[in-house]
């Protein structure tokens, strides 16, 4: 760099002037002489006697010799002065209180030496600026830190001090005394800073060593917690342990320490030991499901969450305790009362899914892994009793007889709701409608439903889940049930206006169509009372000139009557009440206005009833509750034998003039009617099954046979599980009836012919 210096003109050449070069070298003296200036004003810094020094001046003559090409010499004297005062006096200083307030000198010392740094930097800010960048060297402050690591830190009786020192203060720290986290702070930065642009110092002289202690540490400490502890403890004092670490690495350790720290903290207190305090005797995630402890639940949970497979330990064990509990529930052996109540048996899969969907909110905080392993569960174990589509279908039958009378309509809801929901996890779905189906029919033809309101937002809540072709027959049940209403008030103004004889009897009847009820087939005609028959005759003739064509098809086992009794005591008086009663019911008392006594093997020859149905309409009338015992039965047994007689009970009496006579509820059908039952839907599953084949291969026209029997399965499950036997026999009796024929390339290969 040129400088030059402007001189006045000479004495006789006015106006004129002449420029003279700066001369490019200096006398080494000179230089001599600033350098000595400059290490003087340094060594000064170094001793903290800086306060009569001019830092204006001193940076004059650092700017000089580094513009005179005098950099070198300024740089490496400087480096060898600093060198000099740390080897001479910090280093010294340091060693000696190695057994006195160590730390403390060794951050005092270094605090200092950054200060001192600090201001000869600003002194040769010119050299950092030029010179230095220049040559791609370290900056003044740069080398300052790493001059004190070499010869302070890298010394070889400070450095392994420096990392036993540390590592004890956080031992005691640890144990649960109080220490000067400032120091360690202190240190720890000392260590990064030094490091320049990474942190290898660091790591190399604290990190890696503190990681491995603190493994060993935790590695013993958690036996020690498992060994003294329950689960729920010691997942509590592991949360702490983590909580503490964390605290610890953010106050005074570097940030990159916290990573590595959790992940040994959670190797040494999670992943070796969450098989044993999950699988925990008398305290494991068992006895917190069986008691109900949520929050310790929970505490596992997020607890396991943070190291791999860490919650699939715990569903696991979760998912084996609600397997054994549900197929407990559902066993029928030895299950005492509970098999033998289909209520029961529904309300304690209720209990359990409120319990568990319970644990799903508030101890795995709705988990989607743990949502999915608790609904495969449930599935898993309901289906496993074939009788849960007719117990599920009883459940609700009950529920809406008397179960919800008094509801609020919330709870209402949320019944409804839940048992939606174990409809959902049924795979015989078509098995539940024909129940559901029975069940629903009775309670209309016998009003029996406490509200229609909910009937229909029951049947609503199917049709959301499987559409309406499930639904439809048991609306059309509704629609039947209106028109009945219509029709039989027509049919009184045509008999107030006819000049027929008006019948005996009062008879309501329900028009229905055959193909929404679940109507069975009579083996026999039962024989009514004459009064019934004649008036039922006149109903018959009026509704064939209303709808030409139709033919009528009496079905009285679903009827209900009310029949006016009179009982003859003892004393002469006279006892009347009105008996509501079956149609069987009605059809059996009806026989004692004719004769005084009746065996059952006579009641089923006079009455035409059958056997299994005539005892349990005698079993009502004579052996119910008390106070509706209208027949005596001798001899006096709890079975009903063919030869067992039966009498009207003349001193039958009732504080009601009204007396309804309960039937005897069938708790689920009988084996023969379960067998029949399981045939009807077999052939119903037949042409489900044929008509989605001829539905795919009607869009598809080519399948492979693999293919087509996946896409049937598919498209059937929302009604039940089809077997892929089922569909391999169907689809060959759709081959035989030409709607289907095998490719001539691959046999394995079908082809739509229609």
């Amino acid at each position: 760099m040129n400088q030059f210096r402007l001189n006045g003109p000479p004495k006789g050449a006015a106006g004129k002037m002449r420029i003279r070069a700066f001369p490019m070298n200096m006398d080494e003296r000179y230089v001599a002489d600033i350098w000595k200036l400059l290490k003087n004003a340094i060594q000064e810094i170094q001793r903290k006697n800086n306060s009569g020094l001019s830092f204006e001046e001193l940076y004059r003559n650092a700017y000089t010799m580094v513009l005179h090409k005098h950099g070198e010499r300024l740089y490496s004297g400087l480096k060898e002065v600093v060198k000099e005062h740390l080897i001479n006096s910090v280093q010294k200083e340091v060693e000696a209180a190695r057994h006195n307030d160590f730390l403390g000198t060794l951050n005092r010392l270094w605090v200092e030496h950054q200060t001192a740094m600090i201001m000869i930097r600003d002194i040769l800010m010119y050299m950092d600026r030029v010179y230095v960048q220049q040559n791609g060297i370290d900056s003044v402050y740069d080398m300052g830190l790493i001059l004190f690591r070499d010869h302070v830190l890298y010394s070889s009786t400070i450095q392994p001090f420096l990392s036993e020192k540390l590592l004890e203060l956080v031992a005691r720290e640890r144990s649960g005394e109080v220490i000067d986290r400032s120091a360690v702070k202190t240190a720890c930065n000392m260590l990064v800073m030094v490091g320049i642009d990474n942190k290898k110092v660091y790591i190399e002289n604290f990190e890696e060593v503190f990681l491995d202690e603190s493994s060993k540490f935790y590695q013993l400490e958690s036996q020690r917690f498992l060994s003294e502890n329950s689960a729920a403890v010691y997942i509590r004092k592991v949360e702490a342990r983590l909580r503490e670490e964390v605290d610890r690495a953010r106050h005074y350790l570097a940030s990159s320490t916290e990573a590595p720290l959790r992940k040994v903290l959670e190797h040494q207190l999670i992943s070796k030991h969450m098989v044993a305090v999950v699988q925990m005797e008398n305290s494991g995630v068992v006895h917190m499901l069986k008691n109900g402890q949520e929050d310790d639940l929970c505490c596992m949970f997020k607890l396991l969450s943070r190291v791999e497979d860490g919650q699939k330990t715990m569903i696991d064990a979760v998912d084996k305790h609600l397997c054994s509990v549900g197929e407990m529930l559902v066993r029928e052996e030895g299950a005492g009362e509970v098999a033998r109540s289909p209520s029961a048996y529904v309300q304690n899969l209720l209990d359990l899914k409120d319990r568990y969907d319970s644990f799903l909110a508030n101890s795995f905080q709705s988990d989607v892994k743990v949502k999915a392993a608790m609904q495969k569960d449930f599935e898993l174990f309901i289906n496993r009793n074939t009788k849960s589509p007719e117990y599920l279908s009883l459940f609700i039958d009950d529920l809406f007889k008397r179960g919800i009378k008094g509801m609020a309509e919330s709870q209402c809801e949320a019944t409804l709701d839940k048992t939606i929901m174990l409809f959902r996890f049924l795979e015989d779905k078509d098995i539940f409608e024909r129940y559901y189906k029975q069940h629903l029919a009775k309670r209309l033809l016998l009003n029996k439903s406490v509200s229609d309101d909910w009937e229909k937002a029951m049947i609503s809540k199917l049709k959301a889940i499987v559409g309406v072709s499930f639904t439809n027959k048991l609306e059309g049940m509704f629609k039947d049930m209106a028109l009945s209403q219509t029709f039989m008030e027509e049919y009184k103004q045509h008999m107030i206006k006819s000049t027929t004889p008006e019948p005996e009897v009062d008879l309501q009847i329900r028009v229905l169509t055959s193909v929404f009820w679940p109507t069975q087939t009579l083996t026999a005609s039962y024989h009514l009372p004459r009064s019934i028959q004649t008036a039922y005759k006149h109903f018959e003739e009026f509704y064939g000139t209303k709808h030409h064509g139709r033919t009528l098809k009496l079905q009285p086992q679903l009827g209900s009557a009310d029949i006016n009794a009179h009982f003859y005591h003892e004393d002469g008086s006279v006892r009347k009440h009105v008996l509501q009663v079956s149609t069987l019911q009605m059809c059996v008392l009806m026989l004692f206005n004719n004769q005084q006594s009746f065996t059952l093997q006579d009641i089923v020859s006079e009455s035409n009833i059958p056997e299994a149905d005539a005892t349990r309409a005698l079993q009502a009338l004579a052996m119910g509750k008390v106070q509706q015992r209208v027949l005596l039965k001798t001899p006096k047994s709890k079975e009903i034998n063919a030869d067992d007689r039966f009498m009207v009970n003349d001193q039958f009496t009732s504080k009601l003039v009204r007396v309804k006579i309960l039937a005897v509820a069938a708790k689920g059908e009988s084996e023969p009617e379960r067998r029949e039952t399981r045939q009807k839907v077999d052939e119903d599953r037949r042409f489900e099954v044929e008509a989605c084949i001829v539905r795919v291969m009607k869009s598809r026209k080519t399948l492979p046979h693999n293919v087509l029997v996946a896409e049937c399965t598919a498209q059937l499950r929302p009604r039940f599980l089809a077997n892929p036997q089922l569909v391999k026999k169907r689809i060959e009796a759709l081959i035989e009836r030409d709607y289907l024929e095998r490719s001539g390339d691959d046999r394995k290969v079908y082809n739509y012919v229609r």
